[in-house]
């Protein structure tokens, strides 16, 4: 990986939605390189903060609700006590449903908004000035493929997506001359468990074993026809935070076996 081992020694990771899956496989990363790392989720927690403390560092939860901007900020300011600050955020926190615009729930449209998207604001608010104090931050909002491209029934998820990649933007620009770096990583197909149950009900379903309703998965939209790893997207988060990438960006950086190449 990096030349350079611990080169996160004293920093601290507050990463949302990381007590499974992606979230869990950046938290990880980066609690290898030294990080200090605030969990936040729901399911295992114990599992997780295990995972996390194995590595060596110290290792926190809070149970913050997403949805709620008091209870994000509640979060922020635990870690700041806790830890001393944030240094690195990872916006990870998501959820998702599938349906026709026609027939879309609006409780479940506010609800993704709120938790894929505007969450993502209360976090980076309450933590960027703690950052710009310190004059070193890195914020990594984790959207998606589905925030450049588009798929049919997802329309809560892809415009809350493609918000993510936006806001990125935005708040690299205002961060521009500072040392508080914004990016975004566009995931294509991650093996989460989430999506191992995709999986397991197009294989139940077509009457298929699961690797071949996982090529099936994979051939419709990832032209690798390979999962990314939550490793993978652990790794470059962790370039994200270290020096090579001083000057990166604003960027929404595509890890997504060529999907959005196509």
């Amino acid at each position: 990986m990096f030349s350079e081992k611990h080169m996160l020694k004293g920093k601290t990771a507050l990463v949302t939605g990381s007590t499974s899956g992606i979230g869990l496989g950046i938290a990880l990363q980066l609690a290898r390189q030294g990080a200090h790392i605030m969990l936040n989720g729901f399911g295992d927690v114990d599992g997780a903060k295990a995972a996390v403390a194995a590595l060596g560092g110290r290792v926190s939860f809070h149970g913050a609700d997403m949805s709620k901007p008091a209870e994000i900020e509640a979060m922020v300011r635990a870690c700041e006590a806790e830890f001393g600050a944030v240094d690195i955020l990872v916006n990870n926190a998501g959820i998702q449903h599938v349906a026709k615009i026609e027939d879309f729930p609006v409780d479940r449209w506010d609800a993704i908004i709120a938790i894929n998207l505007s969450s993502a604001f209360h976090s980076t608010r309450a933590a960027l000035p703690g950052m710009k104090a310190r004059n070193w931050g890195r914020v990594i909002n984790i959207a998606s493929t589905h925030g450049l491209v588009a798929s049919a029934e997802k329309s809560a998820y892809v415009a809350a997506k493609h918000g993510i990649v936006g806001f990125t933007k935005a708040a690299a620009l205002e961060c521009a001359t500072t040392g508080v770096t914004h990016n975004a990583i566009c995931p294509g197909w991650v093996l989460t468990p989430l999506v191992q149950k995709q999986v397991d009900a197009r294989a139940a379903a077509a009457g298929i074993s699961n690797d071949e309703a996982k090529r099936q998965l994979l051939a419709e939209k990832q032209p690798s026809l390979q999962f990314t790893t939550p490793e993978q997207l652990g790794e470059l988060a962790v370039f994200l935070c270290s020096s090579a990438a001083d000057n990166v960006r604003g960027q929404a950086w595509a890890m997504d076996g060529g999907w959005t190449a196509q």
